[in-house]
């Protein structure tokens, strides 16, 4: 038996814990995502679907998803398209190359300013 799993009869409870830390646990890039992605994320709010690249980023603690939004917008020209300071979820949109730089800027300056351990950029 595991753990993190607790039996009871017939029935199995998973128990999920948050465990406090300084780190970005995922950093990656859909370069040519399928329009229906965009449509699901609400990221299609105009109806003006253009192909644009999407970055995802989850942070720890979660409030860091509002410095690493404000270092992506300001870094290029990619949009923000979601941000949650409660989960630590944050979604940028533009070009491959604008999301790229974003990324790349927003982990560096996580791992070298506010010394976060810090996933590998990947990219679909």
């Amino acid at each position: 038996m595991e753990n993190d799993k607790a039996y009871t009869e017939d029935r199995m409870r998973i128990i999920q814990e948050a465990v406090p830390g300084k780190q970005i646990t995922l950093a990656h890039i859909i370069a040519n995502p399928e329009p229906v992605l965009y449509k699901r994320l609400e990221l299609d709010s105009a109806g003006d679907y253009c192909g644009a690249a999407i970055g995802i980023v989850t942070l720890c603690p979660p409030e860091t998803a509002i410095i690493a939004g404000d270092i992506a917008i300001k870094t290029s020209a990619a949009q923000l398209g979601f941000l949650d300071r409660c989960s630590g979820t944050l979604i940028i949109t533009g070009t491959i190359s604008e999301v790229e730089a974003s990324i790349k800027a927003l982990t560096e300056y996580c791992e070298k300013k506010l010394k976060f351990t810090i996933c590998e950029i990947t990219k679909s």
